[in-house]
């Protein structure tokens, strides 16, 4: 299953089992493979929102192939609950394509608040909770 980080930025520690994987803008999955020391930076949509999509948030997804659980260290830096998301002044809005997101929604035609867009996205998922 795909996914995106909703928020500005996820740093991740992997261990050795791998699994990460990114979708290229060719639509490939590219392995993540860990590297000894190193963390994973996972850019979000809201840091895409702020560049006008300078920097596009990274499709990813797990797919764990070894024989054991794998356990990874995700550290995610959100915008408050009631911070309003405006583009950055200086960024003009690039075009970006709505159809390769899940929802098909424009991260660039989101207003109001970093809490309602993350409910706007739990109630695609779970529309009972809405």
């Amino acid at each position: 299953y795909q996914r995106r980080v909703r928020g500005l930025l996820t740093v991740l520690r992997q261990d050795s089992s791998g699994g990460l994987q990114v979708r290229a803008s060719s639509g490939e999955w590219i392995d993540a493979p860990p590297i000894d020391g190193t963390f994973v930076c996972n850019l979000g949509d809201m840091l895409e929102r702020i560049t006008g999509g300078l920097y596009r948030s990274t499709p990813h997804r797990v797919r764990n192939r070894a024989s054991h659980a794998r356990i990874s260290f995700p550290l995610f830096f959100d915008p408050g609950w009631n911070t309003e998301v405006q583009a950055l002044p200086g960024f003009p809005v690039l075009p970006d394509n709505p159809d390769t997101r899940w929802d098909g929604a424009s991260v660039h035609a989101t207003s109001g608040t970093y809490g309602a867009y993350l409910l706007g996205k739990v109630a695609k998922v779970f529309p009972d909770l809405a």
